[in-house]
């Protein structure tokens, strides 16, 4: 080989003084550099190995050329390949559309890619921790891989391998991936590897040499060639997911237990793919023998990975150790970019094929040996016996519950507890119960052993006088004194209805206790009294959010006396949902730290793949407070089936059929075998229809009376039943019900049950399941959270649900799927669980494979940011960004940002330059103070960055109204200056509360007949019932009219609408009364309590008595009458009852219907004006009840608004809220008041008092001003008086005269 004769020094000089000359240069060296990598390229290990020199070992090559230019190109490539890369490819691509298309194609060699890959590591920004070679080998297996796949599919499995760094090569690749599969292969990069020798320099000597060891390169090409080829033979293995090849060939097959196979394949592509794992496997073994002879592999320890060791010299696999080709473990857990990392379904799984379908069936985990079990703690030996009796009934706690009862009962941390379902979590949220009011005294604390030691001493006998003292008094405290306001305990659960339960479970064991527990939720409302009375609530993550907002900085409100707050299925963040679930925990956390007060918090949570981070946002200390339990810790074995429809995927039809035909197969087997069954299934419409389809299937098999009605069950109708006598104690309760669904398949044995029901129809359907009156409950997610029925068998019938953001549908998140998979075998009524999950082929595998390879939950809450920095500015705790942004780093958002910042919009830069994340969470509340602002919501300065809160938003925080929805009533209500009762009927209905109600074809003949029923649906609606606002002012006005409806949906969904509508429209009034509009502002008031009361305010307000009278009384009332009902229902004390009967048909009801009207709430104003100055007036008003108090439909309490309001510009100067108590009935109520007047005074103001709570209770005062004397007019400037000018001698002091002698000699009249 020839030496490269080298520049001389002035030449070089010059190149250097001349950038252009430089470039040049650099040009012609390069080409020299590539000529010279060709000739060694081309030259053989033998010919390399004739100049082999025996005594020193080194071969030499005349490289002046190379090592006077190697590094500076290098450095210069570098530097100029990531601003050039994009111009040039653009400029190429310019220029081969000039030429037409003619330009040769740049040739892609295995030379090409490696250069490629070299420039590419070598940047400085690529953090890929990857040589330049194996990032070639990648390449070109995944170009192989995807040659016969779409380019968009190459494109998106390199992106997974270069990541975001490398989209300027990802450009480039693409484009040439199918000449890089057919061209380019891991052998030719590895003989590339072998030929281009890297040239090591040493230091500059006379002859200008530089010395490669030949050998050394010859060991490393054999090592890279072994360790490529123990690459492919592992990742074909783990994409394989057999075992079987891990067994010795002399083997013979019949010994093969069933434990050493994951899956019994049966299609072709897996035999092929085992075969092709087999060939590599030999290929990598063969690879290693002869790295092994030629010394570059020493022994086995001397690894470059697992991969290598997998292999041993007759091609087989005895490693028993995890696989991992990429180098995963060398990257921390929570890493952002996620490389493959083989794992594998349990041992003992089974995949089998059948007709249409696909089944995986998943063995129950192993349960942990007893040995290695904690031992379980017997109650009675480790707390006293007042504590004790919250688990009557229970002798010790399970080895789950024992492991944490230290940190529970005897220690204040912060706790997360993750287990699987049914694992007796409840009981661990028990033990920090009892403990926390052991602590406040409540409950004596004797003197016990712990742990089985009986000289530990009990770190809580100081409490023993506090317990004693109270526990000898308590029946006194109890009858003579208020309740001990001790810090409550607030319980959160996810739904309604697992509150339900955990109130009636918690009052049973805490009843011995007298300790009151109390639900606190949309469908059960506490007055002031009773929340205070109540030792622990349980609520919901929205109303607790609620309470909390309102709290502000008093220390005697409901949201301050938390002294315990436990949070039930945590893993709840990784919902929509789960930012309430943040916002009420970061406010917590602040409110600790601010007011120095202790508040122990308890997750409580399924089984989380980074239940880290969850122990960070809470608070927990790792070493303390957080506990792991796997899958082994259930106390129940649970059996998975995953089965995949293999039917054509296009025709929905057929693929419905074939699930509802498994679906029946996997009920029906559980049917015979004695148990019940639960389908879940994703919408509340899907409940009826699966209980109707599996009806029809039992049917046409002849077994619907053997299965479910258990064989003499007669009566299809409820009747009483011989084979299954519960199920005739419930037919009368059954028929009662409204919903005629619930009727229709209790007849079949089968139930219904969904969020859209009424609650006592839910209540009903859970006690008939539990009962055994029903077998089958199809049902949706709302009972997968804590509910307890005794069902061995839970079905997933179909996974896709519907996202309104993403205007399609979705995979069921796995976390839900194993939640609901938790309702199958709970300890308290089976040994044993079986589910199954029925979805598409193409979800098989995505479900799989998170089975295996658990996603990180992240926070959902920078969408509904916005809304919960408007709560924080409303309350005070966020008065400027800067607030704002440590309020943020309170939050789950903020762990996992710094966990995983790709996921939330950060690149490596940003993190890199700021680890704290301090700009993002600045640009995140600047972001969202910006829109609250433009919303009217707040006030934000940006030059100071100051944040106000004003009228509009504090009535979206306390009304728990979304910003979008503020901001369309803002656009509406500008655009109908005086809207009409159907105006603002429309205006609710827009809320962005009512977007998921949605539209069904099926629906609307039924719509549009409400919509024609005046009575039904009096007020004109704004909106085709096509559109989603069209149809909830129909079923809003229905819901008022106490219209009947038949479809099922539509009762789900007024349901629905009337939950939220009241809410709604109570914001709308209060925005429209601090605006100041006045006939918005009663209409408003009158359509919020026409839904609560399910009354129009044109009707008898008597209505609102109920059945006190009957109901015909009310429509010949209602027809008697002219003008205002409250009128005339007031009017009806004027007369006698006869007449009174006479009017009302009801001839001996006269004075009963006079009674009533005298119980309606009305209000006598009196009101003197006084004139102040010209432009403020001053009003005493005095208010009288006039009205007969009755506890039993007035409380203790009636609420009214009182607005002055001036008619001819419909404005309103004054309001406010005042209270007639039944303590001071009927004592007066004075009000004064300072009221503006603006010139030209009109004739009259109006003031009118109107009941917060009851329909048309409504008095106008017209206030004249015909008669008021007003002051006169003072002028604005003061009269010269006609006097002599005063000389500058008037001052009577020369000094003060020397000031004017030179200006004047006499004062101006002024």
């Amino acid at each position: 080989m020839a030496p490269v004769p080298a520049p001389d020094e002035s030449s070089s000089q010059g190149e250097h003084n001349d950038g252009n000359t430089m470039n040049n240069s650099m040009e012609i060296l390069l080409l020299q550099l590539q000529q010279e990598r060709r000739e060694l390229s081309s030259s053989s290990t033998a010919e390399i190995a004739e100049n082999y020199d025996g005594d020193t070992g080194k071969i030499s090559a005349t490289a002046t050329a190379c090592h006077a230019f190697a590094e500076s190109l290098r450095q210069f490539v570098s530097s100029q390949h990531v601003s050039q890369q994009a111009n040039n490819n653009a400029e190429n691509h310019l220029s081969n559309e000039a030429n037409g298309g003619n330009e040769k194609e740049e040739e892609v060699t295995a030379e090409w890619l490696l250069e490629q890959c070299t420039l590419f590591v070598q940047q400085p920004h690529v953090s890929l921790p990857m040589e330049a070679l194996d990032l070639a080998l990648t390449i070109a297996s995944t170009c192989q891989e995807h040659k016969e796949e779409a380019e968009y599919n190459v494109q998106a499995a390199l992106f997974d391998v270069l990541g975001m760094e490398g989209f300027d090569l990802l450009q480039q690749l693409v484009p040439l991936a199918q000449q890089i599969a057919l061209h380019i292969s891991p052998e030719a990069l590895l003989q590339q590897t072998q030929t281009a020798i890297t040239i090591t320099a040493t230091e500059p000597n006379n002859n200008n040499t530089i010395m490669v060891d030949v050998e050394e390169e010859r060991r490393q090409f054999l090592l890279e060639e072994a360790r490529h080829a123990a690459h492919l033979a592992a990742m074909a293995r783990s994409a394989l997911g057999d075992d079987s090849l891990s067994s010795s060939s002399s083997q013979p097959k019949k010994n093969k237990s069933v434990a050493s196979m994951t899956h019994s394949v049966t299609r072709a592509s897996d035999v092929a793919a085992r075969k092709e794992a087999k060939r590599l496997q030999k290929a990598a073994a063969t690879a290693r023998e002869k790295a092994r002879a030629a010394g570059a592999l020493v022994d086995l320890e001397q690894d470059f990975g697992t991969s290598l060791l997998l292999l041993n010299g007759n091609g087989n696999d005895d490693w028993t150790g995890p696989i991992d080709p990429h180098g995963v473990g060398q990257l921390a857990p929570e890493g952002t970019r996620e490389f493959y990392e083989p794992k594998r379904l349990p041992t003992g799984t089974e995949r089998t094929m059948h007709e249409g379908y696909e089944m995986v069936t998943i063995p129950p985990p192993s349960s942990i040996k007893m040995g290695e079990r904690h031992p379980r703690l017997v109650i009675a030996d480790n707390m006293s016996a007042a504590c004790g009796k919250a688990f009557a009934g229970t002798d010790s706690l399970n080895p789950m519950q024992s492991a944490v009862f230290s940190a529970a009962f005897h220690s204040h941390e912060n706790l997360l507890i993750c287990a699987p379902t049914g694992a007796g979590k409840t009981n661990v949220a028990m033990l920090a119960v009892v403990a926390h009011f052991r602590d406040q005294g409540l409950l004596p604390s004797e003197n016990t052993t712990t742990n089985n030691n009986s000289n530990a001493p009990d770190p809580y006998a100081a409490y023993a006088h506090i317990g004693a003292t109270s526990n000898s008094s308590s029946q006194q405290q109890n009858q003579h004194q208020p309740p001990v306001r001790a810090p409550k305990v607030v319980y959160i659960a996810p739904m309604k209805a697992l509150a339900q339960e955990i109130v009636e479970k918690f009052s049973s064991k805490l009843k011995p206790l007298k300790l009151i527990v109390k639900e606190l939720t949309g469908d059960m409302q506490l007055t002031r009294a009773e929340a205070e009375a109540a030792h622990i609530l349980v609520t919901t993550p929205e109303k607790w959010d609620v309470v909390t907002r309102k709290s502000g900085g008093d220390d005697t409100s409901l949201g301050r006396q938390c002294g315990l707050l436990i949070i039930d299925e945590v893993h709840l963040l990784a919902d929509d949902r789960g930012a309430v679930i943040e916002s009420v925990v970061a406010r917590l956390h602040r409110l600790v730290e601010s007011s120095q007060r202790q508040v122990r918090i308890v997750g409580l949570s399924a089984t989380l793949p980074n239940y880290k981070d969850v122990a960070t946002f809470l608070r927990v200390d790792p070493n303390q407070g957080l506990f792991y339990f796997g899958p082994e810790h259930r106390p129940v074995p649970l059996q998975q089936q995953f089965i995949g429809i293999t039917t054509d995927q296009r025709d929905r039809w057929k693929r419905e059929q074939k699930m509802n035909d498994i679906c029946y197969d996997v009920v029906s087997d559980s049917l015979r075998r004695g148990h019940q069954v639960m389908v879940f299934v994703h919408s509340r419409k899907g409940t009826g229809e699966t209980a109707r389809a599996l009806t029809e299937r039992a049917v046409q098999a002849g077994e619907l009376d053997r299965l479910l009605l258990q064989e003499n069950d007669t009566s299809s109708s409820g009747g009483s039943s011989g084979g299954n006598p519960v199920h005739g104690k419930y037919a009368d309760r059954v028929s009662k019900s409204r919903n005629r669904e619930v009727s229709e398949h209790f007849g079949n044995g089968m139930g219904i049950h969904h969020a859209g029901m009424l609650r006592n129809d839910r209540k009903l359907t859970e006690q008939m399941f539990a009962d055994g009156a029903i077998k089958v409950l199809c049902c949706t997610a709302t009972l997968a959270w804590g509910i307890n029925l005794p069902a061995r068998a839970v079905v997933v019938k179909g996974t896709e649900v519907y996202n309104p953001e993403k205007g399609g549908a979705v995979d069921l998140s796995i976390l839900d799927v194993m939640q609901i998979f938790g309702r199958a075998g709970r300890p308290q009524f089976d040994t044993r669980g079986e589910a199954t999950l029925i979805t598409t082929h193409d979800a098989l595998t995505r479900y799989l494979d998170k089975l295996v390879r658990e996603v990180p939950i992240e926070s959902n809450f920078i969408k509904q940011l916005p809304d919960h920095l408007n709560a924080e500015v409303v309350g005070g705790t966020v008065t400027n960004v800067q607030e704002a942004a440590t309020w943020l780093a309170y939050t789950y958002l903020h762990v996992r940002m710094l966990r995983n910042p790709l996921a939330y919009g950060i690149s490596f830069d940003q993190k890199e330059q700021d680890p704290m994340l301090k700009e993002r969470s600045m640009e995140l509340v600047e972001g969202a103070a910006k829109m609250l602002d433009q919303y009217r919501m707040i006030r934000y300065d940006a030059g100071s960055g100051n944040l106000a809160s004003i009228d509009l938003g504090r009535v979206a925080s306390h009304f728990y109204i979304r910003a979008e929805s503020v901001a369309t009533f803002n656009e509406m209500l500008e655009k109908l200056p005086a809207p009409s009762d159907a105006d603002l009927c429309h205006i609710i209905c827009c809320a962005s509360e009512f977007e998921n109600v949605k539209v069904r074809a099926e629906e609307l003949p039924e719509v549009d007949e409400i919509l024609k029923n005046k009575k039904a649906c009096p007020l004109e609606v704004k909106a085709p019932v096509e559109e989603f606002s069209g149809k909830c002012c129909v079923l809003m006005q229905a819901f008022i009219s106490d219209e009947r409806l038949k479809s099922f949906t539509l009762i789900s969904d007024t349901n629905y609408i009337a939950s939220n509508a009241g809410r709604v429209s109570r914001a709308l009034f209060e925005m429209c009364l601090r605006r100041g509009n006045s006939s918005a502002a009663a209409k408003l008031l009158r359509l919020a309590k026409s839904i609560d009361k399910r009354l129009w305010w044109f009707q008898t307000p008597l209505r609102q008595f109920g059945g006190e009278v009957p109901f015909n009384v009310y429509t010949s009332i209602e027809h008697a009458g002219k003008g205002d009902s409250f009128e005339t229902a007031i009017s009806l004390l004027d007369m006698t009852a006869k007449e009174v009967g006479q009017l009302s048909h009801w001839f001996k009801g006269g004075d009963k219907v006079q009674k009533l009207a005298s119980y309606l709430p009305r209000v006598e104003i009196k009101c003197t004006v006084q004139p102040v100055t010209r432009g403020i007036l001053k009003f005493q008003i005095q208010l009288d009840p006039a009205f007969d108090w009755n506890g039993r439909f007035h409380g203790g309490a009636e609420g009214f608004w009182l607005w002055v309001e001036d008619g001819e510009n419909d404005r309103i100067y004054h309001h406010e809220h005042f209270i007639f108590s039944r303590r001071n009935h009927p004592e007066p109520t004075v009000l004064e008041m300072s009221i503006p007047a603006f010139e030209p005074l009109p004739p009259q103001y109006y003031i009118r008092v109107v009941s917060d709570t009851w329909v048309g209770s409504e008095t106008v005062l017209p206030v004249s001003f015909q008669h008021l004397m007003l002051p006169e007019q003072e002028m604005p400037y003061t009269d010269l008086m006609d006097l002599t000018p005063l000389p500058i001698s008037a001052l009577q002091e020369p000094k003060f005269e020397q000031l004017y002698t030179t200006k004047f000699d006499n004062f101006n009249p002024m």
